[in-house]
């Protein structure tokens, strides 16, 4: 196919998956991707509790960078740096080996249908679900991307250090209100923390060489203990008090003063969002109600770019057959 039949055959693509999005989008070509995926979750909630939490994440760093396209989930080449070596995701996104587990399961069943986009949709609502938390039809057609951008993620994705008031900003750009940003910030229900991402609320607070004062006075006795300044920084801590339990504990423990990471504490001490979570810390269906309106809203950020369903959700499709026609050469050469 020549480039230019190329361009127009993804543009119309793009058109067809990423501008349509709805629940039972695989109903025909699929019927049982989403049944797969789940499975696959089921396996890791067993296996490793906390990759699930993990996978959870993996919406918001993507969707964030040029919409929701798996676009975090390519590795580097030597012409592309990937996101997954961007500020806010080296050393902390983790687990996707679970995302290659569930793409490898729907591929068997289904080969080149489900994006790895709409798997890491499926997988993010899955693991609130398994643990807990709501469960909701997802929107389904994305397409998967045909680069990344390092340099987006940068840009883009906030800090453990950012405040209330820049992340309010932050969310503005994506049409997600406060409540969006509150409700969505209880992600951090479930899972773990490095202490990386705490030591200057504990040490050095604004540059003053003190901790936060709005940490609880006992919480930070805990907290100095699990991460003195000489520590291994890589140790985690739990975000909330139930780490493995997606419920509202998370603001109970910030209005206690509680909570693990600056940006997470900072949203009681500002007034703007100070409501929303002192309301989900007494009313967890009105947080679980939120929680679900705002996926529902993040997962239809879209590029608007050429896309296309790859098989292997670590590269794209023209990677994957450069890979497979170098893997036949050396064969061939063997042989």
């Amino acid at each position: 196919m020549s480039s230019f039949f190329s361009i127009v055959f993804l543009l119309c693509m793009t058109m067809a998956f990423g501008a349509y999005l709805r629940p039972g989008y695989y109903s025909n070509s699929c019927p049982e991707a989403e049944s797969i995926v789940r499975e696959v979750m089921e396996k890791n909630l067993i296996k490793e509790p906390r990759s699930l939490a993990s996978v959870m994440r993996f919406q918001f760093h993507d969707c964030f960078v040029n919409g929701c396209d798996a676009s975090m989930l390519l590795d580097d080449t030597p012409n592309m740096l990937g996101e997954k070596l961007a500020l806010a995701n080296i050393n902390s996104l983790r687990s996707y080996e679970v995302i290659d587990e569930a793409k490898e399961a729907v591929e068997k069943a289904c080969p080149g249908i489900v994006s790895c986009a709409d798997i890491l949709i499926i997988a993010s609502r899955d693991a609130v679900a398994l643990t807990g938390g709501p469960d909701w039809q997802v929107k389904l057609g994305r397409l998967d991307s045909l680069s990344a951008s390092q340099e987006a993620s940068n840009d883009i994705m906030p800090s453990p250090r950012s405040n209330a008031s820049y992340l309010i900003d932050l969310f503005q750009k994506y049409n997600l209100s406060v409540k969006d940003l509150v409700a969505l910030s209880g992600s951090h229900s479930i899972g773990k923390a490095r202490c990386f991402s705490i030591m200057f609320r504990l040490y050095n607070q604004s540059g003053s060489g003190k901790p936060d004062p709005a940490i609880q006075p006992g919480f930070r006795a805990e907290l100095n203990k699990l991460c003195p300044q000489d520590v291994d920084q890589n140790v985690t801590g739990n975000l909330d008090a139930t780490p493995e339990k997606f419920d509202n504990q998370y603001f109970k423990d910030l209005v206690s003063g509680r909570g693990f990471l600056n940006s997470d504490q900072t949203l009681y001490t500002f007034d703007q969002t100070r409501p929303f979570v002192t309301q989900f810390s007494v009313d967890q269906q009105g947080f679980f109600d939120a929680f679900v309106e705002g996926m529902i809203k993040m997962g239809d950020l879209q590029s608007g770019r050429p896309g296309e369903i790859r098989r292997n959700c670590r590269m794209t499709r023209t990677q994957t057959s450069e890979s497979r026609n170098m893997r036949t050469c050396i064969h061939l050469k063997s042989w």
